[in-house]
């Protein structure tokens, strides 16, 4: 099939047209031309979202590192498959080559398998962006056991309580981490974590910081030694299509944290298939994704997607502020990157500063920029196409969730035209519809609703582990026969998405919903302001009123902070209308984030209702400090 890759907007609506009336054909064809199987499926698709049971690729045999890896030796072993970029700028950056990786992974597998682990038991990996970690993921992947992988910024409590429900035999992790100007003790952290998980038999530990370190004689072990001796051939095991592959968590919006699991075949065909098109990866470019594997977007978009593909990937130990907030940009100039994929987070932090810190790299070699994890605002969206773009590299934002696996709603460069704030058009093979509150599909263009998904993709989880209840309850209970994002979602005049925000973020005033992305991206639009935050709180007139989190950029230059709350309140007037205005405006110094960047809203809305008296779990916050500091400013 020709339209693996897709080069126009002609061509997109052929495919689109093809994925939605023969979905079975669609997907068989995309499966059998572009990867290696051991047995081929006797049925492309079996689904009942009632249930919910969906299975993919029935009783087809496959590895996924037999896709990510020994296909490709033949003609690219030579080829790097990934550039790991340390910390230190002053640090020599390494070239992996796909026949080195081969060798590392089965290195690895073995180790795996010499403590003990089989196909099917799971492994908690709670590492820092260091090779070892794409090593320790595909090892996994190798002999069948299902990676846990835990973002190595959690808290000893959250990484205690992901290993507990994932009942995992062993844990890898590292004596710390480089994070910017600090280092992170990292098996401190795993030490007492496991205080609570009596079950994990073996910690393997790399080496990376070359701290002293205790050792729990009989538990730990160092990684390096038992790789220098283990054997480089490693015959993968045969999976089946539906074979769990991983789990990763997610924070609920309410109790413990949900472990999607994600399975095998429909995974690595989906992922690899929207990588390919969605950052239109060619065969010598060199691809970073700034992400931390312990999150979807550095599972699907640097592991294994890009692999399955045979692209060069690019993993980053550190931050995109250290030495100095022209990292980024130093990096792309130094490996000549020419897909750059980051989240609006790090854009908007970036866009405060100097721009000679952009000015002073050659950014030439980009051809497709890329945003995840949360709609971007026009502003930095603006900037970054006018700045780091120059105006000639489409913007992809996507759309998309752990739950779903890969990327859903996007811009194919060089084929959708873009418009800012709008993750554009349904990726292939994915139906979106928007729902009402009376479980009715909402028909014809420029309208809003809740953003469900009315037919199977390859890529979506297929349950939560150990909890089947509450996967159909979170996600299917709500619209009958649907996928329910959880996302509202507006869809323009041509068909456009646009995500609004979670649906527990749109805030009924007065009767009308109002989304609280597009009242955040009017506030982020004055100069003096650097992010925003806005969330409801109980009024006893409207049922609801806005109050707005401000953080300004130069606190010096707007002294008369009545004045600014007026400038504000005007501005969201023009952009959306005076029901937008919030009833109250508070200037904070920051605003209270999950490691990955997104606002913990419902901290936010207790502190608005003045109901702090059980703010819940604070502890996976990056900066869990801010949250007293907003509270006694109020």
């Amino acid at each position: 099939m020709s339209n693996y890759h897709i080069k126009n907007l002609e061509e997109y609506f052929q495919v689109y047209r093809k994925s939605v009336r023969e979905p079975e054909n669609f997907w068989q064809e995309v499966a059998e031309e572009h990867f290696v199987w051991r047995e081929k499926w006797d049925n492309v698709l079996k689904w009942d979202f009632s249930k919910p049971e969906v299975k993919w690729f029935e009783n087809a045999k496959l590895n996924i590192t037999e896709n990510c890896i020994d296909r490709h030796l033949l003609t690219k072993g030579d080829k790097t498959a990934i550039i790991w970029e340390p910390n230190d700028p002053e640090e020599d950056a390494l070239h992996i080559s796909y026949k080195e990786l081969h060798k590392k992974v089965n290195k690895f597998a073995n180790v795996l398998k010499e403590n003990g682990i089989e196909k099917g038991d799971r492994v908690c990996i709670y590492l820092p962006m260091i090779p070892e970690l794409a090593y320790a993921v595909l090892a996994c992947a190798r002999i069948g056991a299902i990676h846990s992988v835990v973002f190595a910024g959690f808290s000893a409590s959250a990484l205690a309580t992901r290993t507990l429900d994932a009942d995992c035999k062993m844990m890898i992790t590292a004596d710390g981490s480089f994070r910017g100007s600090k280092t992170i003790d990292l098996k401190g952290i795993v030490d007492k974590a496991l205080e609570e998980c009596p079950d994990v038999k073996t910690v393997l530990v790399a080496k990376r910081i070359k701290s002293d370190i205790d050792m729990k004689e009989g538990r730990d072990k160092w990684l390096q030694p038992l790789l220098d001796e283990a054997s480089d051939k490693c015959e993968p095991e045969i999976m089946d299509a539906e074979d769990p592959l991983f789990i990763l968590y997610t924070s609920g919006s309410t109790g413990r944290p949900k472990g999607m699991l994600h399975t095998t075949a429909g995974y690595m065909v989906y992922t690899a298939y929207t990588f390919k098109n969605i950052f239109n990866y060619q065969n010598d470019d060199v691809y970073w994704c700034t992400a931390d594997i312990g999150w979807i977007t550095g599972h699907s978009y640097i592991v294994y997607g890009p692999l399955a593909n045979g692209a060069t990937t690019m993993m980053f130990e550190g931050v995109p502020t250290y030495p100095d907030s022209g990292r980024f940009w130093e990096v792309v100039e130094k490996h000549k990157v020419n897909q750059f994929y980051t989240a609006p987070t790090a854009i908007r932090a970036l866009a405060k500063k100097n721009l000679d810190l952009v000015d002073k790299y050659d950014l030439s070699s980009l051809k497709v920029l890329g945003t995840v994890g949360e709609p971007i605002n026009e502003e930095a969206w603006h900037w970054y196409n006018d700045n780091i773009g120059k105006g000639k590299s489409p913007i992809v934002d996507t759309w998309w969730q752990t739950e779903t696996g890969g990327i859903m709603i996007s811009p194919i460069p060089f084929a959708t035209p873009t418009k800012p704030t709008f993750a554009t058009l349904p990726f292939p093979g994915v139906q979106p519809v928007l729902m009402d509150e009376n479980g009715e599909e909402i028909k014809g263009n420029q309208v809003d609703g809740r953003l469900c998904i009315k037919f199977p993709w390859p890529s979506m989880a297929r349950t939560i582990w150990g909890n089947h209840d509450r996967y159909r309850d979170t996600y299917f209970s709500a619209f009958k026969d649907k996928y329910f994002t959880g996302d509202g979602a507006l869809r323009d005049e041509v068909g456009y998405y646009r995500i609004t925000g979670r649906v527990d973020d749109v805030i009924i005033v007065s009767g009308h919903n109002l989304g609280t992305a597009p009242i955040e991206d009017a506030i982020n639009e004055h100069p003096a302001i650097a992010e925003s935050a806005v969330v409801g709180f109980p009024h006893e007139v409207k049922g609801n009123s806005l109050y707005g989190f401000v953080i300004l950029k130069e606190s010096g230059e707007y002294r008369n902070q009545d004045n600014l709350r007026k400038e504000i309140n005007q501005q969201i007037s023009d952009k959306i209308g005076p029901i937008a205005k919030p009833d109250k405006i508070q200037f904070v110094e920051g605003l209270p984030k999950t490691r990955s960047g997104k606002i913990m809203r419902r901290i936010l809305r207790k502190i608005a209702s003045k109901d702090t008296s059980d703010l819940g779990d604070t502890s996976t916050l990056l900066n869990p400090e801010v949250v007293d500091r907003i509270i006694n400013q109020r």
